[in-house]
């Protein structure tokens, strides 16, 4: 598909890969061969910590874009890697270019050197998919800190409000798919549900007011943090009582928005995100479903099973919690675990299958 028409995962790999492109041949022309091997390093690691790993379910369904952006990712690290790495790159090109590209080079050192196509270049998609890196990351802490596994899933997370205002609906999604919770929401919308806090940003401040910046200061600590943190979001701008009335910016401001109890919040360098800890029955029951997807995951991975192989599986539980629990997402457990089919059994049927002690689940797996 065009890139334009791509799903956001693929917008943005061509961007980053574009801007690769740029800066790895910049970097040669300049003789600097140590920041060249940097940037794809650090690139291969974008790729398949983050890409890669949110990309999984569409490669297994066989989605032509995600392939497609992948393949010819990968064409592109290959040429970039020759003069650094030049066998790893060359097996790399013979199994997945020479192989599957009539009219190939028949060697990634005869192949061209990639060039900058500018079409390709997203710097704000860039910009937005390191803020949505960035709060999956503060999400994790703020899970970390409650001692909630990620399998567990929440009803939702709170980001800053300014940062959800830059957010699109496809990285909404990704940040509720990696985080496990229902909904992305912005601080804007817990209404009563937060406490905010505002002080000064001194560097901004000195620069406009020198001397007097400890008081400007003050009054934006003595200032109701609420009402000027919607002023700001909404102005831009904002009025505190200094000096007969004096307008700050929001660079100028520094707001904390902090959830009330309930909530796990992780605030960093003057970003918060919090998560919203309430159980309910329904989130208990897709907490176990998780868990029994682990079990058979784990599973298929003691049995040697290939990644992409089809399985059936029996099951049998005492639990009534977690009995239901499977009944009601049996259709994401096969997706998850790729079941072709999902069945309860009874006590006879399943005499000697493997149980997992912890989560008293018997079960058996079985390849197509």
């Amino acid at each position: 598909p065009d890139v334009a028409e791509r799903p956001v995962m693929d917008r943005w790999l061509v961007a980053v890969r574009t801007e690769l492109v740029r800066d790895v041949t910049d970097a040669l022309e300049n003789f600097d061969t140590q920041r060249a091997g940097s940037l794809v390093a650090e690139f291969v690691d974008d790729l398949s910590n983050w890409y890669v790993r949110r990309s999984r379910r569409r490669f297994w369904d066989g989605e032509p874009s995600a392939l497609w952006t992948l393949h010819e990712t990968i064409d592109v690290v290959a040429r970039l890697m020759a003069p650094m790495a030049p066998f790893i790159s060359e097996r790399i090109w013979q199994d997945l270019v020479v192989a599957a590209v009539p009219g190939a080079p028949g060697s990634v050192h005869l192949a061209s050197w990639p060039t900058v196509d500018d079409a390709g270049s997203d710097p704000e998609l860039v910009a937005s998919m390191r803020l949505t890196r960035r709060l999956v990351e503060l999400g994790r802490g703020a899970r970390s800190e409650a001692q909630v596994k990620t399998r567990q899933p929440l009803r939702r997370v709170l980001v800053p409000s300014t940062s959800f205002a830059r957010l699109s609906d496809e990285l909404v999604a990704e940040i509720a798919a990696e985080l496990n919770v229902q909904a992305v929401e912005s601080f804007a919308s817990a209404g009563d549900l937060v406490d905010y806090s505002a002080k000064g940003n001194f560097r901004a401040l000195g620069k406009r007011f020198g001397k007097e910046t400890p008081k400007v200061a003050q009054a934006i600590a003595d200032a109701d943090a609420a009402a000027l943190a919607s002023e700001l979001a909404a102005k831009g701008e904002a009025s505190v009582d200094y000096a007969g009335g004096t307008t700050v910016t929001a660079e100028e401001v520094l707001i904390s928005e902090r959830p009330r109890e309930g909530w796990s919040v992780v605030n960093e360098q003057g970003e918060t995100v919090a998560l919203d800890l309430e159980l309910t029955p329904e989130l208990v029951k897709a907490g176990y479903a998780r868990e029994v997807v682990r079990t058979l995951q784990e599973a298929r991975k003691a049995s040697g099973f290939d990644v992409a192989d089809r399985i059936t599986v029996g099951w049998r539980a005492e639990d009534p919690e977690l009995v239901d629990a499977v009944r009601t997402h049996v259709d994401l457990i096969a997706r998850e675990v790729l079941a072709t089919s999902v069945t309860e059994a009874d006590a006879a049927e399943s005499a000697g299958w493997t149980t997992d002690p912890d989560l008293g689940l018997s079960y058996r797996v079985e390849r197509l």
